[in-house]
C-alpha cells in the first residue's frame, strides 16, 4: 500500500540541492523565497549544497546524498524542497539511504523527479511533482501553483480536486519578475489525441521524461515490483513532461519504456506542455502521441499543466487519480489518497 506524508501547519522546510545549487549571482533570488516562506509561517533550514554550483552540480554526488540523507533522518524537518532541478541528480541516487526514507514530502520537478520516482518505486512512499522552491518567492502564487499546499495537506483516504489553469507561461523571464513570478500570457488548452473528451484513471507515476528514462534497467526503476508490492497490480496512469528532447528522441525513449515493461497495466498517458518537442523532418510530437495510442490502445491527454511551462498542477506519485479533459481545452485532476 502507498504511504502518504502530510504537510502540517508551520512546517519546517529543508532545502537541499541533490542536483544543481544556486550560483552566487542568484543568491538574492533564493533568499527571497526563504523570506517569503517564513512570512507565511514556515521555518526554513538550508543545506550547504544550495549555495554552491560547479561542474553542472551543487557538490560531489556523495556529498549531495549525505546532505539529503541527513535531512531525511532529521525529525524536525517536515518536508524537503530542492531549490530547483538541474542536470546530474542521477549521480547521487545510488548513495541515497532508501532503507531509512521517512514519511515526509519531497516536492519539486525537472531533475528532482528522478529522485522522487525512485523513492516511490522502492519504498511506496508518495512524492510530489510540483513547484520548485525558488518559484514560491513571489508576493502571491497563481491559483494553480498555490494548490501544492492544500494537496500536500490532504489526509490518507481523502480526495482533492485540481483544475486546469486559465493561462500559462511561454518562456522564463527571471530578469523581469512579476508579483507571482510567472508571466502567464498564453491560453491553456488541454488536448486529446482522439480530439474528444477523455477520462483516464489509475495510480500516478511520472516526472521529467528526460530524467526518469535513465532509471530504466536499474534497481531504482523497477515498476513491475512496485505494482506487485505496493498497489496490488492496479493500472498506472503515467504523466510525463519533456524538457529538451526532440520528437525522435522522445519516441526512442517511449519505445524503450514499452520494451522495459513500464507500460504494462497502463491505463493512459498524460504529457505536459513543452517548448521542446522539435520536429525531425515531418515527424511532429502529435505523431509521437498518435503512435502511442495506436500501439498501447490507451488515451493520451497532452499540453496539461505539468513541467517547464508553468503553472503546474501537483501530481502525487502513488496516488490514485481521475483525470478529465472536457474537449473544450479545460481539465481536472481528482486525487484520491488511497492506500
Amino acid at each position: 500500500m502507498i504511504k502518504y506524508p502530510i504537510l502540517k501547519n508551520n512546517a519546517k522546510i529543508g532545502v537541499t540541492a541533490p542536483s544543481s545549487g544556486v550560483p552566487s549571482f542568484l543568491h538574492d533570488m533564493f533568499k527571497q523565497a526563504c523570506e517569503r516562506m517564513e512570512k507565511r509561517g514556515y521555518s526554513v533550514t538550508v543545506g550547504d549544497t544550495v549555495w554552491t554550483q560547479e561542474k553542472a552540480k551543487s557538490a560531489p554526488a556523495k556529498v549531495r546524498a549525505e546532505e539529503f540523507n541527513k535531512m531525511m533522518a532529521d525529525d524536525s524537518i517536515d518536508i524537503i524542497i530542492p531549490p530547483w532541478g538541474g542536470e546530474l541528480l542521477v549521480e547521487m541516487i545510488e548513495y541515497v539511504d532508501f532503507t531509512s526514507i521517512k514519511k515526509k514530502w519531497i516536492l519539486g520537478y525537472s531533475d528532482t523527479s528522478g529522485l522522487m520516482l525512485s523513492i516511490t518505486l522502492k519504498t511506496g512512499i508518495a512524492t510530489a511533482n510540483g513547484t520548485n522552491f525558488v518559484d514560491v518567492r513571489g508576493e502571491y502564487s497563481d491559483e494553480t501553483t498555490a494548490m501544492w499546499e492544500e494537496v500536500l495537506s490532504t489526509k490518507e483516504g481523502e480526495s482533492f480536486l485540481q483544475h486546469s489553469s486559465s493561462k500559462y507561461q511561454k518562456a522564463w523571464q527571471h530578469a523581469n519578475p512579476t508579483p507571482h513570478v510567472f508571466h502567464l500570457t498564453e491560453e491553456t488548452s488541454w488536448k486529446t489525441v482522439s480530439g474528444k473528451k477523455e477520462k483516464v484513471e489509475g495510480r500516478l507515476l511520472g516526472g521529467c521524461i528526460d530524467i526518469i528514462r535513465h532509471l530504466i534497467g536499474t534497481p531504482f526503476g523497477d515498476v513491475k515490483n512496485f505494482r506487485k508490492q505496493y498497489i496490488n497490480d492496479e493500472p498506472i496512469l503515467w504523466y510525463f513532461e519533456n524538457c529538451e528532447m526532440n520528437t525522435t528522441d522522445l519516441r526512442r525513449t517511449l519505445v524503450q519504456m514499452k520494451m522495459a515493461g513500464w507500460f504494462e497495466g497502463c491505463s493512459g498517458i498524460l504529457f505536459g506542455r513543452s517548448d521542446a518537442n522539435d520536429p525531425v523532418g515531418d515527424y511532429f510530437v502529435e505523431d509521437v502521441y498518435q503512435d502511442l495510442v495506436d500501439e498501447l490502445g490507451v488515451p493520451v491527454i497532452y499540453d496539461i499543466d505539468c513541467g517547464h511551462q508553468p503553472p503546474q498542477n501537483t501530481f502525487i506519485n502513488g496516488a490514485y487519480a481521475e483525470v478529465k479533459a472536457d474537449g473544450t481545452g479545460m481539465g481536472t485532476v481528482l486525487l484520491h489518497f488511497r492506500l
